[in-house]
């Protein structure tokens, strides 16, 4: 951008030298006293800053979607200290959702494969034709594509599912590499929701790394993670066995610090609450934009509301400087 601007006041310099005859001495003293009686610019070139623009979810503690807050009601801290909002946007919009499937080895335990495909189907149905768009992609050991993005909701109904699970269970790459792929789309209201049972046997990415990449560029991450009763058997996100109850902590981590969450489900009943509740969310979501900072590098970043008795799901951070653009 530096460069940019240097070309850019460089060139009406060279332009008014081209063709003209010098300037007489008297013309020469007049420019002088003209440019000492002009202040200097400020050298701000706020056009020329990218904004960070924030996706954020606001639920009561009752676990309602709270869509009648103003632009008063929010606080944004960057590294701890405040900093002005300079838009704000409140409203229901379309929404653009991939939806990542798990089809590795270990879905074949316990009907969970079953499970995933329910899920796969409830989200298209709840989603608006032709006003939504949605990606279908698989993953085991590698990332696979098998729906764009489309409005025409019925190519993602349409698609067979069926299959024998198999391969090894690349989970957090797959994850990384389809939120760059949903960071791309130009609806504010926009997410990943991975259907998966949560293990992870091939990936190069540790949770925290994908929670940094979704973070970076705003793409909250939604997990419905499915299982049998005997790992479910007393809420929404108690597991079985101490295996599980790690790898569930680690997912909920990953999903929060992008502004999304975690569900766990082994039922059709728990499967169409959290589909309805994550579309609801999606639909209603509050797009904040401020100035980044001036340090380069990642900045924490932290949303607050007046009403304390509020949750808020926001992205965690952002990265400054030549890097991220404050993106």
């Amino acid at each position: 951008m530096r460069w940019l601007l240097a070309l850019l006041l460089l060139v009406p310099a060279q332009a008014g030298t081209a063709g003209q005859q010098a300037p007489t001495a008297q013309q020469q003293a007049d420019t002088a006293e003209q440019r000492a009686d002009t202040p200097e610019p400020q050298a701000t070139f706020r056009a020329g800053v990218e904004a960070v623009t924030v996706s954020i979810a606001v639920r009561s503690r009752r676990g309602r979607v709270v869509d009648d807050l103003t632009e008063g009601d929010f606080t944004v801290l960057d590294t701890g200290v405040p900093v002005a909002i300079d838009t704000f946007y409140a409203a229901e919009g379309p929404i653009s959702l991939a939806i990542l499937l798990d089809i590795s080895g270990s879905m074949a335990v316990g009907g969970n494969m079953d499970r995933a495909r329910d899920a796969v189907a409830m989200t298209a149905r709840n989603l608006q034709d032709r006003v939504d768009e949605a990606a279908l992609f698989t993953f085991d050991s590698e990332l696979r594509e098998v729906v764009s993005f489309t409005q025409d909701l019925a190519r993602v109904h349409s698609v067979s599912l069926e299959g024998r699970p198999w391969g090894k269970t690349s989970l957090y790459d797959a994850i990384a590499q389809t939120a760059t792929a949903v960071g791309a789309r130009a609806n504010q209201h926009r997410a990943l929701l991975v259907v998966t049972d949560g293990e992870d046997t091939g990936s190069d990415l540790t949770p925290g790394q994908v929670s940094w990449i979704a973070s970076a560029i705003d793409v909250p991450v939604y997990l419905l993670t499915v299982a049998t009763p005997i790992d479910h058997t007393g809420g929404e996100f108690e597991a079985h066995g101490e295996k599980r109850a790690r790898t569930t902590a680690t997912l909920v981590e990953l999903a929060q610090w992008t502004g999304g969450e975690m569900r766990l489900a082994s039922t059709p009943a728990h499967l169409a609450a959290a589909v309805r509740d994550v579309l609801a969310e999606l639909r209603h979501r509050y797009v904040i934009s401020f100035e980044p900072g001036a340090r380069p590098g990642w900045h924490p970043i932290e949303i607050r509301t007046r009403k304390g008795d509020l949750v808020v799901r926001a992205r965690g951070g952002y990265v400054s400087g030549p890097s991220g653009g404050g993106s």
